[in-house]
């Protein structure tokens, strides 16, 4: 499979890869692209799992609506020093191995369950459930048009102790500094 990267004038750096037989990436394709993207621009703090080469995990919560094409995304990619890799999980306390999470949308209803449950963690928190960024998460995915756009909560991420990049600060629709949580 051929893959091209594309800017959607997104600053030096940050592009998204499509599959270039398809003239038009799906939904899904370009959240995944994003959520690979997302882990060049934001800083974490140090990390066992990084010394002792652990994989970097981008992680699905709930039902799965990349299917393959996280996989895909990441496959032989790399953050830093360390491989890429997705997982699929069931509950909430299994995040903490991963460095980004998307919560599916069948999690809606424990949102507020499941964001006390990783607390000031250093995970970045990912959905395109509404209002995601003003309930307690950090990126909220958006369609605009037929465009897939996000949102950011800095204070959110700030207070789980990661440094988010002005590069991508620049390209969000939204980017708001208060915190929140609660569903």
């Amino acid at each position: 499979m051929w893959l091209v990267c594309i800017g959607f004038a997104f600053p030096s750096g940050f592009s998204v890869a499509v599959d270039a037989q398809q003239s038009k990436p799906s939904e899904y394709q370009v959240k995944a692209a994003y959520l690979y993207n997302f882990s060049r621009f934001i800083e974490w703090p140090a990390r066992p799992a990084a010394e002792t080469g652990e994989p970097f995990a981008i992680c699905v919560l709930g039902k799965d609506p990349f299917g393959p094409i996280l996989d895909a995304t990441v496959s032989g990619q790399g953050a830093g020093a360390q491989g890429l890799v997705a997982r699929r999980l069931t509950k909430p306390e299994d995040a903490l191995a991963c460095q980004i999470l998307f919560v599916g949308d069948s999690e809606e209803g424990h949102l507020k369950e499941i964001l006390t449950a990783l607390g000031k963690v250093s995970i970045l928190t990912v959905s395109d459930i509404p209002r995601f960024s003003e309930r307690g998460g950090m990126i909220e995915f958006v369609l605009k048009g037929d465009r897939v756009r996000f949102e950011v909560n800095l204070s959110n991420a700030v207070n789980a102790g990661l440094a988010v990049s002005s590069d991508l600060l620049k390209v969000a629709l939204t980017v708001r500094k208060n915190p929140q949580s609660g569903a």
